[in-house]
Formats: C-alpha cells, structure tokens, sequence
C-alpha cells in the first residue's frame, strides 16, 4: 500500500506544480494600454456602435469568456501592442482577450 501511495505522489506533484504554472503564465501577460489609446478605443466603440456583448458575469483578467461571446479583431489604430489580441465590448467595458485560449488578459470601463 504504501509503495502505491509513492507512486501516486510523484504524478500528482507534478500535476499540481504544472497547473500552478499555467496560472502564472496566464495571470504575467502584460498588456499596457496608456490614456490616451484608452481614449481612442472608447471613441471608436461609441462612434462605429460596436455591439455590446452579452454576458451573463463579469469576466475578469486571467478567466476565460465564454464560447458564445464574439471576439472583434483589434483595429490597427489601437496600436501595434494590442493587435495579436481581440476584444470585446460589454456592459462592463472593453476586454483584450488572449485568441489562442480566449482569456482576458486587459479589461477597462
């Protein structure tokens, strides 16, 4: 018994350390976004009326949206840090969300 107990140790070790690395990695995106390109991207949402996205909970920086929720390519002017992102707009703001695993990495109202 307890050698089977030692055997199942060593994998769940690693399993916890690798999903506690995941989070990490997840929540050391660095997205800066400065005043001014906050001003320009609540500009253009107001201006060219970009839907709002229904979502039933706020979606926080480092959690995933939900698949139902349209992602909108970045516009070019928003600057060359943020277009490898996609956003949505929602009654909370505007959310940059990593499309490779569909976490938000950048939210502001």
């Amino acid at each position: 018994m307890e050698a089977s107990m030692k055997r199942l140790a060593v994998p769940l070790a690693t399993a916890i350390a690798l999903f506690f690395a995941g989070e990490t990695l997840a929540q050391s995106v660095q997205v800066e976004v400065n005043p001014e390109q906050r001003t320009r991207i609540r500009e253009y949402v107001v201006k060219e009326r970009v839907p709002r996205a229904t979502v039933r909970e706020r979606v926080r920086v480092g959690a995933p949206v939900p698949r139902e929720v349209e992602l909108r390519e970045v516009p070019a002017d928003w600057g060359p840090s943020l277009k490898s992102y996609r956003y949505y707009y929602s009654d909370h703001g505007v959310h940059f969300v990593d499309p490779a695993n569909r976490h938000v990495v950048y939210e502001f109202d």
